[in-house]
């Protein structure tokens, strides 16, 4: 069981399951037959499977084909394999792994230059960054896009049913990023001759057995709703203007971001010593940067929105979720100033 006493502010890497979710998934387990199976159990499990399919595109709004998948790694791989896409330079590293070399350029404020959008080609752009929370002019991207012919692929892992779907071919979505169980995603397709058939299940685009809880799971998250994202924004807001006030920097302060993300430096303590010690007070946040083979690496989105290697390492992530409370925020800022009243006593 998780210690009660601690406050989970990394929302972004994963959330909980949300209740709604949880029991839909219990219940779910009693459908223990394979949905392939041509048996009467395997005709049980495959109907609840595409009831769970049905209701995973109507909560989101979506009126094109819904492949399921292990979650949003293995749906951007999908999406994205053979195709040298260009993406944009602060994308998630599951989707830099897969695109072309072609990179679009994005200003200070974080947000991609809509006009590097010159070639009939494959376009794959985030609808929010995970590190900062800017959120991509996703209408004016897709209109981009379409005037030159070319096929939108958007990361939509972290703003899934927290912002209408964009105009986009194909998306990537992911369960645990809004309640729902982990090891689930989708990848949402507007023409399916756009992938390239693997043979095996989901109409022979992906190989291994459905994971029929999950997918029950996935949709009970997502109709359970986000009426708690109001909140989430007049928490941020109280966070960000104590960050402020303690001589902190908001990083992309200026640009539309989503209220479940903000990144801050603190200016002259590595984020590293941030982590430890708001973990030693019992906080769990991110680092703006990432660890690679036990070297800390400059982020390279604060990288490519014009950030220095020193002031990047100097930055944290919180994010917030639907547990995400006044109490936490309080002590959050209680602990921040803690430590940046510590460094400037050094």
């Amino acid at each position: 069981m998780p210690d009660q006493s601690r406050i989970y502010l990394d929302h972004a890497a994963t959330t909980p399951v949300i209740p709604p979710a949880r029991a839909a998934m219990a219940e779910a387990m009693a459908h223990w037959a394979n949905p392939s199976s041509p048996h009467r159990e395997g005709r049980a499990a495959r109907f609840a499977l595409e009831d769970a399919r049905s209701r995973i595109a109507a909560a989101l709004n979506w009126d094109g084909e819904v492949i399921l998948t292990s979650g949003a790694s293995e749906a951007i791989a999908l999406g994205l394999r053979g195709t040298a896409a260009a993406a944009s330079a602060v994308e998630h590293d599951a989707v830099l792994a897969v695109a072309g070399p072609d990179r679009l350029p994005v200003g200070t404020g974080g947000q991609v230059h809509v006009s590097a959008i010159t070639d009939n080609a494959r376009f794959a752009i985030q609808s929010v960054n995970n590190e900062t929370g800017v959120i991509q002019p996703m209408a004016e991207i897709a209109g981009a896009v379409r005037d030159v012919g070319g096929i939108f692929f958007a990361d939509c892992s972290q703003s899934a049913g927290k912002l209408r779907l964009p105009d986009a071919d194909m998306i990537a979505v992911s369960a645990h990023k809004f309640g729902g169980p982990p090891g689930m995603g989708a990848l949402l397709v507007r023409n399916l001759g756009l992938l390239s058939p693997t043979g095996g299940q989901e109409q022979g685009y992906r190989r291994g057995t459905e994971n029929l809880p999950a997918a029950i799971g996935f949709a009970a998250a997502l109709e359970a709703g986000f009426a708690w994202m109001e909140d989430a924004v007049r928490l941020r807001k109280i966070l960000e203007d104590a960050v402020v006030e303690s001589g902190g920097i908001v990083v992309a302060s200026e640009s539309n971001r989503l209220a479940t993300i903000g990144s801050y430096r603190m200016p002259g303590v590595a984020a590293s010593s941030q982590l430890i010690n708001f973990d030693m007070a019992g906080i769990a946040v991110s680092a703006g940067s990432a660890c690679s083979s036990g070297t800390l690496k400059t982020s390279h989105v604060l990288g490519a929105m014009g950030w220095d290697d020193k002031s990047a390492s100097e930055v944290i992530r919180v994010s917030f979720g639907a547990t995400t409370n006044d109490v936490a925020i309080t002590r959050s800022i209680e602990v921040w100033r803690s430590i940046s009243v510590r460094a400037k006593a050094t």
